[in-house]
C-alpha cells in the first residue's frame, strides 16, 4: 500500500458491521477511520473501532506451529491433526471428534469448518461461540417464519415511531447504532425510546421510559402485552387469518399466563403507571421496532422470550414494512455468517436444517457421501461431552472457551482431560492455548480476506492490508490442507477465499427457487476481481429472479403453510432462583472499551483507561448490607466457581442484584473471568446458557495488604492472592492484594523494580508504604501500600510516566500521594478517543457554566469523535452520572 492509499474494510468487533478505511502512514502505521460510504455505519465509529490502529503490534503473537510444546513446520503440525482425527474417527466413529468455532471468522474459513466437519469427518459436532449469545434468537425466528430470517434493517430504527431496546445495552454493545438512533430522535423529536433493562445503563439516556424490570420477568412482560393488546382491540385480524396461524393457543396461553395489569406489574417490579404507559403506547403506535440482545437470548427461556416478542409483533401485522418488526441484534462481527453456513450443530448449511431431504441434498452438492443424519452437540453439551470422555479430539478456531463457558472450571477440566486438543488462534497464550497439545498460528484482522455478514443480513467485504506474520496463515487455508490430507482433496480444491464464496453462493441456490430465505445465488459468478470490489449488500440476493426489496412484505414466509406462526409461550422463572445461601442475582455482559477476552482491545491504552479492572456493580444498600464499601475487592461465588472484582457501588443497579463484565481472564490476573460464576443451565430449545442469572453470594476480599505498581516495564506479579494486569500510555499498572506481608517493603521494592534513585515514605505502624524508582530522572516505576483498599488515585501518577524528566514538585508528590497544586488530577478517563477524565470534565462543567454536550465538546473534545461517553457526559451534566 503507497502513503494515502485507503482500504475499505469491515471492523472486526460487533455485529453493527461498521466499515472502516485503513490507511498507511508515512514513517510506518496506518490510520482508520469510518467509511463514509459503508450503509451500516455512514463514517461513524466507536471507541473500539476508532483505537484499530492502536491493536495491529506483534507482542503475544502466535507465530509458528506448536505440536506437543515444540515449534515445527506447517507440515508436521497439519499431519498431527489429521492422523489425530482420523485415529480418533476410526476408533471411535465420527461422534467422538469435534469443531467449536466462532463469530470472529470469516464467512469463507466458516464454511470450510462446517464442510471439513459435516462432510470430510462426518461428525455433526462443529458448535460456535455465537451459540452463547445469539442461538434463542435463531430458535425463536425459526419456529415462528420457518427459517432464520432477521426480517429488520437498521433504517427501521430511523424510521419508527416507538424503538423498545430490551436487554439491550445499545450505548455500549452497539454504539454505532445506538447514535443513528440518536440522531433520528434529534431530527424526529417524537419517536419514542423505551428501554427495558433491570440495570440503568448508559442507553437510558436516551429513553423516554425506563423500564427496570426484575430479573428473568421479560416472559410475563410481553405476554402481558400481547393480553392487553387482545383486550384493547389492538389487532390486525385481516393480517392474523391471512397469514399467521397458531395465534389462538398464543393468546390462550398467553392471558393464562397474566394477570391484571397491578398484579403484573408487581411480578415485573414495575410501577403499574410505567407499565402502563409503555402497553398503550405500544398498541397505539404503528410503527414500532423492537430489538433485542443478550438480555433476552442468555436465559433459559431465552427462546420463549424471543417468540413472545415476535408474537405481539405478528398479533398487531407489525412486520414485513418499513419501520417495525422483531429486531435481534448479534453481538459479534459474524455471527450471522456463522448461521449462513451451518456454524451451529443444529444445522447443514445455507439455512438447511437436519432433514433427510436435505441432507442428500448437501451430500450431493458437495459430492461427499456420509454426511451426519442428525445434529451435533451444542457448545455447553459438547465440553461435557469431552469430559466424559465421549468427544476424543476437538479443533478450537478463534475463540477462548476458558473464559467465555459458564462454569468455566469445569470446562478446563474437561479439556484437560482431552486425547487430543488443537487450537487454531493469533495468540500465543490463552487460558485455552494454555491446554492445547497443537497450536496453529492464524492470521488475524488486517491479515486476512474474505466476506462477514452483519445484523442486518448485510454482507460485506473483509480485505487484508498486512501480510501475516511468521507463519500465520488464514482460516481457511488450514482447514483445507487438512481436508487434503484426510483424503478429500477433490472436495476441497480452494486456492482463495473468492472460490470458497462461489461455492458458498452456489449451494444458497441450489435446488432451492425461492424455497429457502437464504438465497445469494447472485453472486455465485463473481470473478476474481469482482469479488475483490464487491460493496456490501444485503441478502436475498437470488439469480435469474427478483429478490423482495423487504422480507416478508408479500405476508409470504417459510413454513409448509406459507403462514407465520405464533407460538404458544408459558413464562418461566429462572432454572435456580436466589435463596438463603445465595441470596444475590448475577447478571454478566459487556463494557463499552473492551471486546470478549481483551486479546486484541488491551493492546490499547486508551482502551484500558476506562474500566482499567474487573467491577462488581452493586447497589449502594446491598453494599451496606454486606459490610462492603465502595472501590473494595469482593468475592462473588456461585455454586459453580467464583471470582474477584472491584465493588461499584451504584443506583443504577437494582436491590439484590449484581452485575460484572466478561471480559477479564487468567491472561489478566487471577480470579477475574466471571464465567467461572456463571450458571451453566441452558435454554432446552436454543442450548444458549443461562449468563444472565446466576444466585451469588459476595462478600469482601479478605487480606492483609493492599496496593499497585505501576512500571515502565512489564512485571511478573501473579504469586498473589490477588493481581491485576492492564497496560497504560507508556506503564504497566497493577492492582495487587495478599495476606502475607513481606519482611520489609523497601526490599520488596526493590527486588521488584531493581536498583537505582529512590524516594520512599514508609509508616510501619499504619501499614503504609509509598515508594518511586526514578533513572535519568524518569519515573521508572512506583508502589503504594496500604492495609485497605483505600489507596492514592492512579491517574495523575500515570501521567508522570509521560515526563521526560521530574521536578522537585513531581518527587514531592510522589511521597505525598497526591499531585501538587500545579498539576491536577484528571480522574477516571470518560472520554477515550482524546483522554479526558471525570475531574477535568466536572472541573470545566462547573467553571465555565457548561450546559450542553456540545458545549463540552467546544471545550475539551469530549464526545466529538465516536462519541460512545456522550451518555456518561450527560450524566455529569445532569448530576447523576450514569453507569455501565
Amino acid at each position: 500500500m503507497a502513503s494515502g492509499d485507503a482500504i475499505a474494510t469491515t471492523c472486526p468487533y460487533c455485529g453493527v458491521g461498521c466499515g472502516v478505511l485503513v490507511s498507511p502512514l508515512e514513517g510506518g502505521g496506518f490510520s482508520v477511520r469510518g467509511d463514509p460510504a459503508h450503509p451500516a455505519n455512514q463514517g461513524r465509529l466507536c471507541s473500539k473501532g476508532a483505537a484499530l490502529a492502536d491493536t495491529l503490534g506483534l507482542d503475544g503473537r502466535l507465530l509458528r506451529p506448536i505440536v506437543h510444546g515444540v515449534e515445527t513446520d506447517w507440515d508436521d503440525a497439519l499431519d498431527a491433526v489429521a492422523d489425530g482425527f482420523r485415529a480418533a474417527v476410526a476408533r471411535h466413529g465420527p461422534d467422538a471428534v469435534a469443531l467449536y468455532v466462532s463469530g470472529q471468522l470469516l464467512t469463507e474459513d466458516y464454511y470450510v469448518a462446517n464442510k471439513l466437519a459435516k462432510g470430510a469427518l462426518g461428525t455433526a459436532n462443529i458448535d460456535t461461540n455465537s451459540r452463547l449469545c445469539m442461538a434463542s434468537a435463531v430458535a425463536a425466528y425459526k419456529r415462528a417464519f420457518g427459517a432464520d430470517t432477521v426480517p429488520c434493517d437498521y433504517e427501521d430504527l430511523e424510521q419508527a415511531d416507538l424503538v423498545v431496546l430490551v436487554g439491550s445495552n445499545l450505548a455500549w454493545c452497539h454504539p454505532v447504532l445506538y447514535q443513528r438512533l440518536r440522531r433520528a430522535r434529534e431530527q424526529r423529536p417524537g419517536l419514542k425510546v423505551v428501554v427495558i433493562d433491570p440495570r440503568r445503563t448508559p442507553t437510558c439516556d436516551l429513553a423516554d421510559l425506563h423500564l427496570a424490570i426484575a430479573p428473568g420477568a421479560d416472559g410475563w412482560l410481553f405476554a402481558g402485552l400481547l393480553s392487553y393488546l387482545r383486550r384493547e382491540d389492538a389487532l390486525d385480524w385481516a393480517f392474523l387469518e391471512a397469514h399467521v396461524e397458531g395465534f389462538a393457543a398464543a393468546f390462550a396461553a398467553a392471558r393464562a399466563a397474566g394477570e391484571g395489569l397491578p398484579e403484573l406489574a408487581q411480578r415485573c417490579g414495575l410501577a403499574p403507571d410505567d407499565l402502563g404507559a409503555f402497553f398503550r403506547w405500544f398498541a397505539r403506535t404503528e410503527r414500532v421496532v423492537t430489538l433485542w440482545s443478550q438480555g433476552i437470548n442468555q436465559s433459559s427461556s431465552g427462546s420463549d422470550k424471543g417468540n413472545a416478542i415476535i408474537n405481539c409483533h405478528l398479533a398487531t401485522g407489525r412486520i414485513g414494512r418499513p419501520g417495525m418488526g422483531p429486531f435481534s441484534i448479534t453481538g459479534q462481527p459474524n455471527a450471522m455468517g456463522g448461521r449462513e453456513v451451518g456454524g451451529l450443530a443444529n444445522t447443514l448449511a445455507a439455512h438447511m436444517d437436519y432433514t433427510a431431504e436435505n441432507v442428500a441434498r448437501v451430500e450431493r452438492f458437495w459430492g461427499l457421501p456420509g454426511l451426519p443424519a442428525a445434529p451435533g452437540l451444542k457448545a455447553v453439551d459438547l465440553f461435557r461431552a469431552i469430559g466424559e470422555g465421549r468427544v476424543k479430539a476437538v479443533w478450537i478456531m478463534a475463540t477462548n472457551p476458558m473464559v467465555s463457558l459458564p462454569d468455566a472450571g469445569a470446562m478446563r477440566e474437561a479439556l484437560s482431560r482431552c486425547e487430543l486438543v488443537v487450537v487454531s488462534d493469533s495468540q500465543r497464550d490463552t487460558d485455552t492455548t494454555a491446554l492445547a497439545h497443537v497450536l496453529l498460528p492464524a492470521a488475524t484482522w488486517g491479515e486476512k480476506s474474505g466476506t462477514v455478514t452483519n445484523s442486518e443480513r448485510r454482507i460485506s467485504r473483509q480485505r487484508a492490508f498486512l501480510a501475516p506474520p511468521g507463519e500465520a496463515r488464514p482460516d481457511w487455508w488450514i482447514l483445507t490442507q487438512v481436508a487434503r490430507r484426510l483424503g478429500h482433496a477433490a472436495a476441497f480444491p480452494y486456492a482463495s477465499p473468492a472460490d470458497v464464496f462461489r461455492e458458498h453462493a452456489r449451494l444458497s441456490a441450489f435446488e432451492n427457487d425461492g424455497a429457502r430465505d437464504f438465497d445469494i445465488g447472485g453472486l455465485a459468478g463473481l470473478g476474481d476481481a469482482e469479488y475483490e470490489a464487491m460493496p456490501p449488500l444485503a441478502w436475498p440476493a437470488p439469480s435469474g429472479r427478483h429478490a423482495p426489496p423487504r422480507l416478508f412484505a408479500d405476508g409470504r414466509y417459510y413454513t409448509p403453510s406459507g403462514k407465520a406462526r405464533m407460538v404458544a409461550t408459558a413464562p418461566r422463572a429462572p432454572v435456580h432462583a436466589p435463596d438463603d445461601a445465595y441470596p444475590l442475582v448475577l447478571n454478566t455482559g459487556r463494557v463499552r472499551d473492551q471486546w470478549h477476552t481483551m486479546t486484541r482491545t488491551a493492546r490499547a491504552p486508551r482502551l484500558n483507561a476506562h474500566l482499567p479492572e474487573p467491577t462488581l456493580q452493586l447497589h449502594p444498600e446491598d453494599g451496606r448490607r454486606l459490610g462492603i464499601g465502595n472501590g473494595q475487592l469482593a468475592v462473588v461465588a456461585s455454586r459453580w466457581g467464583e471470582a474477584v472484582g472491584r465493588v461499584d457501588l451504584t443506583p443504577t443497579q437494582r436491590p439484590g442484584a449484581a452485575f460484572a463484565p466478561i471480559h477479564w481472564s487468567g491472561a489478566f490476573g487471577s480470579r477475574l473471568a466471571v464465567g467461572a460464576a456463571v450458571n451453566p443451565v441452558v435454554d432446552p430449545v436454543s442450548g444458549e446458557p443461562e449468563f444472565k442469572h446466576t444466585p451469588v453470594r459476595i462478600a469482601p476480599l479478605r487480606a492483609a495488604w493492599h496496593g499497585f505498581v505501576l512500571a515502565r516495564q512489564r512485571l511478573d506479579l501473579r504469586d498473589r492472592l490477588h493481581w491485576n494486569e492492564i497496560a497504560g500510555a507508556g506503564y504497566w499498572r497493577y492492582e495487587l492484594a495478599d495476606d502475607t506481608l513481606p519482611a520489609s517493603w523497601g526490599a520488596a521494592a526493590r527486588a521488584l523494580l531493581g536498583d537505582g534513585e529512590w524516594l520512599e515514605l514508609e509508616d510501619r505502624g499504619a501499614g503504609r508504604y509509598r515508594g518511586a524508582l526514578i533513572r535519568d530522572g524518569r519515573l521508572e516505576g512506583c508502589v503504594f501500600v496500604a492495609p485497605t483498599h483505600q489507596l492514592p488515585p492512579r491517574n495523575w501518577l500515570a501521567d508522570l510516566f509521560g515526563q521526560a524528566q521530574l521536578d522537585d514538585a513531581d518527587r514531592a508528590s510522589l511521597l505525598a500521594g497526591r499531585p501538587t497544586a500545579g498539576r491536577k488530577d484528571g480522574g477516571a478517563i470518560v472520554c477515550s478517543c482524546f483522554g479526558v477524565g471525570r475531574n477535568t470534565l466536572v472541573d470545566a462543567i462547573r467553571a465555565q457554566g457548561l450546559a450542553t454536550v456540545e458545549a463540552v465538546g467546544a471545550a475539551l473534545k469530549a464526545g466529538t469523535n465516536c462519541g460512545s461517553c456522550i451518555p456518561e457526559l450527560r450524566g455529569l451534566l445532569g448530576g447523576t452520572p450514569a453507569q455501565s
